[in-house]
This record gives structure tokens, C-alpha cells and sequence, in this order.
């Protein structure tokens, strides 16, 4: 379905605002869609769809050409390539980089997740409580807790015009 689907407007907003202000996006995704929206600094938790690596060496990560990863498939030391996806149980290696751009934030966005996947649900823990941060989810009432957030009720594409209105003043 990957080749299926385009980014949206709230993939747009983001782009925008990195016109504008250094942004650094952390997705759960295992898509590229903020890529092909146009963001440069995307950081994949959980992996990558169009990528694959190497059971052996497993910081030998290559592009997948096409969709369909074959068992004959090897890395250039022989190893067999596995999807270059974080699957449950495994480990998230790029946590501790996410951990500290969350703690160098100047503005905290949480969009369209449910707060309930860790690790990365405790990121918002690694930001500084004085800097704003807003949660964008249509359940952001019932998923947000008692975390001081500015809680956006709305879809990713909704509540980020919305945010986008708020912060027009700024810039």
C-alpha cells in the first residue's frame, strides 16, 4: 500500500513550517511519506519500509528496490537482508537520539499517535515542562493524561492548520 498513498496536508504543514523554524520530525512510521512531503530531518523509530539490512551487520542498511524483499536477497558480506523494521520486542535503536532532540526543544508537537506505544509515548518525558507542547489527536482528551499539554481534539490535517493559525503570529 505504500505506493498507494500520498502525503497529506498535515505532511504539507510540516514542511512549512520548516521554512521557517528548525524542524526535526520523529515518526513510528515505517513510511516515507514525510520525506516525500518535502521534511529533510526525519527521524524513523521504528524503521523503514523501503529499506532493508543485514542480519550480520545490521548498520548495513540498503535501499529495497521495488517492494519485495527475496530470500535469496544477501548483503555484500553474504549475510541475508531482513526488512529494516523494528519489530515488536526488538530493541529501538534510534531512542536515545530521539531522547535528545526532544530534550533540546523549543516547541513540542505530538500528531496523530495515541500516547500508548513505548518507548516512544515517553519522549514527551525528555522535554523541558516550560516549553509548549501540544498533542494533535482526534482522542487527545483521553490519551494526554495529566502531561500539561495544549490538547487539539482534531485529525493530523485539522488540528495542524489549527496549530498553524497559532503560530502565524510567531513567525
Amino acid at each position: 500500500q505504500l505506493f498507494e498513498v500520498f502525503p497529506n496536508e498535515a505532511h504539507k504543514a510540516l514542511v512549512a513550517l520548516e521554512k521557517k523554524y528548525q524542524v526535526n520530525i520523529i515518526t513510528q512510521n515505517v513510511d516515507d511519506l514525510h520525506e516525500r512531503a518535502g521534511s529533510t530531518k526525519v527521524l524513523h523509530l521504528h524503521g523503514e519500509l523501503k529499506k532493508v539490512r543485514s542480519t550480520g551487520f545490521p548498520e548495513a542498511i540498503y535501499d529495497l528496490e521495488g517492494w519485495e524483499l527475496k530470500k535469496e536477497d544477501r548483503c555484500e558480506n553474504g549475510f541475508p537482508l531482513r526488512p529494516h523494521i523494528v519489530w515488536f520486542g526488538e530493541a529501538v535503536p534510534a531512542i536515545t537520539e530521539a531522547e535528545e532532540l526532544c530534550r533540546q526543544a523549543e516547541l513540542f508537537l505530538v500528531v496523530g499517535t495515541s500516547l500508548q506505544v513505548y518507548p516512544a509515548a515517553g519522549l514527551i518525558y525528555s522535554v523541558d515542562p516550560n516549553i509548549p507542547r501540544y498533542y494533535i489527536d482526534p482522542k487527545a482528551r483521553q490519551n494526554a493524561g495529566n502531561s500539561g499539554m495544549f490538547l487539539v481534539a482534531e485529525t493530523a490535517v485539522s488540528g495542524m492548520q489549527k496549530l498553524m493559525d497559532i503560530l502565524k503570529p510567531l513567525a
